[in-house]
């Protein structure tokens, strides 16, 4: 099915759902919704909560509301429990107000366990999907309004990105832009690749068009983001081309351009190049290291040893020499001494 055809569907359910809100007892029904993890789980946070609005439903701050919705993260641990204590609160106000709709989505929804424990100890949250069919949302919220019924919603992958949804901002002046999704480096201590699937690129096409449209806005600031942005266009174009997308963001009219993350293993000449020729593109960035020692590098399968990475920075300082440089550090790394 092509991209527009699936906005199409979308954008249809978000009417019929827009229907079925105008007929209930329910005159002005408020939503909740929370956000977990990485800024790439804040820019999809926008894109559902202008979904919510366009269904008639108006943003509040308490949880006491008709819906409330979770953006969840699995990288830390601690984020897991703040979702499994706010289920908690929920189980009491639903009691007292049935009608109330809960959604959980995003990576902690990946984990199999998870959905399992979901299904188990919190029969009353409504609709459970993952990061693979976000896009879905109006869709499988439309189902959930329509059943008292535990609707679980999980896809293993997808390569499908559908350009057009809805989208609000919480700030007007900055904004992100996604310009890839997945990873395909599977580091042995990271969950990502598990939850976010496969590196997948947006066309440098729509890219070009979203970074003209927020420049017109007035968006003063963007973040190009991405798991691994410096692979970018790999599963595209058969190689990276992350260089030709900073080119584009540099000429595009914001005024400030940043980007994360990045991996060492696919920061290339040309990438360095792109940062230092436009002075809109902000002298700083985010680096992992992760570990000084090649035995332990090898062993989080990074890909790189500290000498090729003392050599990016190099090349950096050279490059553009008043960059500020920052990084990941992982301390007590199983078999280190």
């Amino acid at each position: 099915m092509s991209q527009n055809k699936e906005t199409e569907i979308q954008l249809q359910y978000i009417e019929k759902c827009k229907e079925l809100l105008a007929k209930s007892s329910t005159k002005h029904p408020t939503f909740h919704i929370q956000n977990e993890g990485c800024q790439m789980n804040s820019i999809q946070t926008e894109s559902i909560a202008a979904i919510m609005e366009k269904m008639g439903y108006e943003m509040v701050d308490t949880e006491d509301a008709d819906a409330v919705v979770f953006n969840t993260c699995t990288v830390r641990e601690n984020a897991n429990q703040k979702i499994y204590g706010h289920l908690g609160h929920l189980k009491s106000i639903k009691r007292e107000h049935p009608d109330m709709k809960i959604v959980l989505f995003g990576c902690m929804m990946q984990e199999h366990h998870v959905v399992e424990k979901i299904r188990k100890d919190y029969k009353y949250v409504n609709l459970v999907f993952g990061t693979h069919n976000i896009h879905k949302f109006p869709e499988l919220f439309y189902r959930a309004l329509q059943t008292d019924e535990q609707i679980i919603d999980i896809w293993k992958e997808s390569d499908e990105i559908v350009e057009g949804m809805p989208t609000s901002r919480k700030y007007s002046f900055k904004t992100g832009v996604s310009v890839m999704f997945g990873c395909n480096n599977f580091c042995s201590y990271c969950i990502v690749p598990y939850v976010r699937g496969r590196e997948t690129s947006r066309p440098i096409e729509s890219i070009a068009a979203e970074l003209a449209g927020l420049s017109s806005e007035g968006i003063h600031e963007v973040t190009l983001l991405g798991q691994n942005v410096n692979s970018y266009g790999r599963d595209l174009y058969g190689r990276p081309r992350f260089a030709e997308v900073l080119a584009l963001a540099g000429q595009s009219g914001v005024e400030r351009v940043r980007f994360v993350t990045s991996h060492p293993k696919d920061l290339l000449p040309e990438t360095i190049e792109a940062m230092a020729a436009y002075d809109t593109i902000m002298p700083q960035l985010h680096l992992p290291l992760q570990s000084g020692s090649d035995r332990i590098l090898r062993a989080m399968n990074r890909s790189y040893t500290v000498e090729r990475y003392l050599g990016l920075v190099r090349d950096l300082r050279r490059a553009c020499p008043d960059i500020s440089l920052s990084t990941d550090i992982i301390i007590g790394f199983p078999g280190e001494t």
